[in-house]
């Protein structure tokens, strides 16, 4: 077997076991749905701070934020307090025919002054998914208002994640995602990933690899014409597709391309938005400067499911003139809006800045980055990359020249899941293992984070010894 069973057979749980109802019941998202037939459930029971409990009283440090969300941490009371006081005031009203609340306009507000770039408006949803499917169709929506209908390719980049939906799914760069649901559809395109470490040539330097980074999204926008592209999405550091960080440089000249063809930039911040890179938005970080932005995640710390599309006062006047026309704007979503997660993100933010969160993400990003270093050199270990509280440990047979394992040994399930074992939530993208720490993390809790993921490096380790893989 590939990874450690957490349990000998799904047999053993009785039917009316929350174990067994789920076997019987739910269908999974992103999972081996044989192999959870197989071993079952992780139950999680209840939360506090950086920690979730199991429900058979096992602890474990949560280093990966939920799914890259829980920003805040878990048992914050105040916005379960402002969460059950927007639901008795008004529990919901829509923003569509010009109606609208309170708390989404006061959090459209604060968007805006939050923003690295001149907000005109803010667009609501429900998740990081419906947010970039809003983003092409919103794109789609310009071109057209201003006379240019052939221009609507969107260039997205292999390995980036953006969403599952199949305009979102579409842009994302990962083959799982893509396979066996036809995926990407039409009009989207993938041009190379910024990985140097696995994505460079033998013998060429990151200066080299950046200028054909450069060079391929320049014969991309030639070969397709750049009057038919509108747009260029990226996160600013990857992260379902392996936390990578691009070489330095990398986006100044990325964006100087994109002006030269006048298409516009994408900042998918859903993960790196609000204090996760260290800075309040990853655009930030890494020196990008967008003409729209997709937040969510951590605009409620997971607290309630919200998103948002934050664009620019020009975009809006073209589609004012065009709705004029046309007698609506005919986008939206019966939950856009929603007073009760708008309250709550509104309050989450709020809370941001009272406990100077960002600072801190900051300062432990440095230490959680300085003491990831301990892993260079480790047998199993090729790169520890990352910035801020967001990074990754590359698994591999050897780390010079970069020789990977096959992707049916499962090394990186296996460490996934030596890390469970130690009381670490941690996830293997591949042979990458992510981590991604709530941003309330303490120093003595980076040290336990690093010291259970030692642990299971070291076990991991055995095992592929043990296993013959090496």
């Amino acid at each position: 077997m590939t990874n450690i069973p957490r349990f000998a057979s799904h047999n053993e749980y009785p039917n009316d076991s929350i174990e067994g109802m789920d076997l019987q019941h739910l269908l999974h998202p992103s999972t081996n749905l044989a192999q959870h037939q197989q071993h079952g459930p992780v139950v999680l029971e209840s939360a506090d701070g950086i920690y979730v409990r199991d429900n058979h009283g096992k602890q474990y440090l949560e280093g990966m934020a939920g799914l890259w969300c829980t920003a805040i941490g878990y048992g914050q009371e105040e916005l379960a307090r402002v969460a059950y006081e927007q639901m008795v005031k008004l529990n919901y009203s829509q923003l569509f025919a010009g109606r609208t609340n309170e708390p989404s306009v006061l959090l459209a507000e604060k968007l805006k002054q939050m923003a690295p770039f001149d907000a005109g408006r803010v667009f609501f949803g429900l998740s990081g998914s419906d947010a970039n499917d809003t983003q092409i169709k919103l794109i789609w929506y310009y071109n057209n208002a201003i006379g240019r209908p052939e221009k609507k390719k969107i260039i997205s980049r292999k390995r980036g994640y953006h969403g599952v939906t199949i305009a979102s799914g579409s842009l994302t760069g990962l083959p799982p995602f893509h396979a066996a649901f036809d995926l990407p559809m039409p009009g989207v395109l993938h041009t190379s990933s910024p990985h140097y470490y696995s994505e460079g040539l033998p013998g060429e330097t990151e200066s080299e690899f950046l200028q054909r980074l450069v060079d391929d999204l320049e014969h991309m926008i030639e070969r397709e014409g750049a009057e038919t592209v509108a747009a260029f999405i990226a996160e600013p550091i990857m992260g379902a597709g392996g936390v990578v960080v691009p070489p330095e440089h990398y986006y100044p000249r990325i964006q100087q391309v994109l002006d030269n063809h006048d298409i516009a930039f994408i900042d998918d911040e859903v993960i790196c938005g609000f204090g996760r890179t260290g800075k309040a938005f990853g655009a930030q970080t890494m020196n990008i400067r967008p003409t729209t932005m997709s937040i969510a995640k951590a605009l409620s710390s997971a607290y309630l499911p919200i998103s948002a599309v934050l664009l620019p006062e020009f975009m809006y006047e073209a589609f004012a003139d065009r709705s004029a026309e046309l007698g609506n704007f005919a986008h939206g979503f019966t939950y856009s809006g929603h007073p009760v997660c708008a309250a709550v993100a509104l309050r989450n933010l709020e809370l941001m800045e009272e406990m100077d969160l960002f600072a801190h993400a900051e300062k432990m990003g440095a230490i959680l980055q300085q003491r990831l270093q301990q892993f260079v050199g480790h047998p199993l270990v090729g790169e520890v990359r990352g910035k801020g509280l967001i990074a990754a440990v590359e698994l591999v047979r050897r780390a010079e020249p970069r020789e990977t394992f096959v992707p049916s040994d499962g090394v990186g399930a296996y460490c996934s899941s030596a890390c469970h074992e130690a009381g670490l939530v941690l996830r293997n993208l591949g042979d990458s293992i992510a981590i991604c720490p709530p941003l309330i993390i303490t120093d003595s809790q980076i040290d336990e984070l690093i010291t259970k993921l030692g642990t299971a490096l070291n076990q991991t380790h055995e095992w592929v010894n043990k296993q013959g893989l090496r």
